[in-house]
């Protein structure tokens, strides 16, 4: 397959590094330094017992044009990070692309093909003005959840923390030739690659955790392991967690496990920190619409109260305003 994978970041580099190992034609779209690296000497991977993975064969553009029409983007940036790339990406469509939406929280194309009274609209808080959705056209989706870790140490390489498992989805829950096409891509590249009846479902579990832990970890600095161990933060958690699931049963999802079970799976992780704590003590944006501020906008579509959502992102949305004024990395202060 002839793949394009827009964000050479860490879950980008990791994907298209086994990808093109595993014969089909990468494409990185880069900039700057990556950029630079990946033409001059490949790509390189780390994995997680020190050995590593070298796919010479891959080339980056910074004009996704010059790769031409792809039979799949693979879209692995941040949800804030999208919109910018538009209307560029359209140079990587074909008739039949397809457009694999890897990025974490609430997907801007939730409500397409969503069964009930909701289908069809629009979530401002991930896609205002209806930008995205102007661009990508809904029937090019699909949907995915990105469960492993992973980090660009340098441009060009990326080291593999943990995990091998992307399970993709229609928006409709078909099993189409497109998406076997592209899962037993990933299955031949080494990657679990489920094809689930019901993405939402699955963006859902993984969302209960980002929602709550992420800007929790952001405004205590916490690790997963220390905020799941303190009673006050953990029952913050679990609050705003069964807020997040009146939602989504309201929109039609199921969980299949429990609010203490999504915990305890986190408490497992160990003294991690957050993407969105490391975001925070690196000085880069903070990933809040599609992680918080998109279950808040549901929670207003559906009339369902959600106090604890709301307090913690206005709180973390007066964190993410203070480091925008001071232009600075935000770190505790001695006492």
């Amino acid at each position: 397959m002839r793949l394009a994978v827009v964000g050479a970041g860490g879950i980008g580099g990791y994907l298209g590094t086994k990808l093109a190992l595993a014969g089909e034609d990468v494409t990185f779209v880069a900039r700057n330094r990556n950029l630079e690296a990946i033409n001059a000497r490949g790509f390189r991977l780390q994995l997680e017992d020190g050995s590593e993975l070298h796919a010479a064969n891959v080339r980056a553009v910074a004009v996704p044009a010059d790769a031409g029409p792809q039979d799949a983007v693979l879209l692995a940036v941040k949800a804030h990070q999208l919109a910018e790339l538009l209307p560029a990406l359209r140079g990587l469509f074909g008739p039949e692309t397809m457009v694999v939406s890897m990025i974490n929280g609430v997907p801007w194309w939730y409500f397409h093909r969503l069964v009930g009274p909701y289908e069809g609209r629009r979530l401002e808080s991930v896609d205002p003005g209806g930008v995205i959705a102007s661009h990508i056209e809904p029937e090019r989706v699909i949907g995915s959840v990105v469960y492993p870790a992973a980090e660009l140490v340098s441009p060009g390489v990326v080291r593999l923390i943990e995990g091998n498992r992307f399970t993709l989805g229609e928006p409709g829950g078909e099993r189409t030739p497109r998406i076997e096409a592209l899962s037993t891509a990933f299955m031949k590249a080494g990657f679990k690659a489920p094809v689930s009846k019901d993405i939402r479902a699955e963006i859902w579990v993984k969302l209960w955790g980002n929602l709550s832990l992420n800007p929790i970890s952001a405004l205590t600095q916490m690790t997963l392991e220390e905020i799941c161990r303190f009673a006050p933060t953990r029952q913050l958690v679990a609050s705003m967690m069964a807020e997040a699931q009146q939602v989504a049963e309201k929109l039609g999802t199921r969980f299949k496990i429990s609010v203490e079970q999504r915990i305890a799976g986190a408490e497992a992780v160990g003294a991690h920190k957050t993407s969105m704590l490391q975001d925070l003590q690196a000085g880069r944006a903070l990933e809040l619409a599609a992680l918080v501020g998109a279950v808040v906008e549901l929670a207003a579509i559906t009339g369902t109260p959600v106090p604890h959502v709301a307090a913690i992102h206005a709180a973390a949305l007066g964190l993410a305003h203070k480091m925008a004024q001071e232009r600075s990395v935000l770190v505790p202060r001695p006492a």
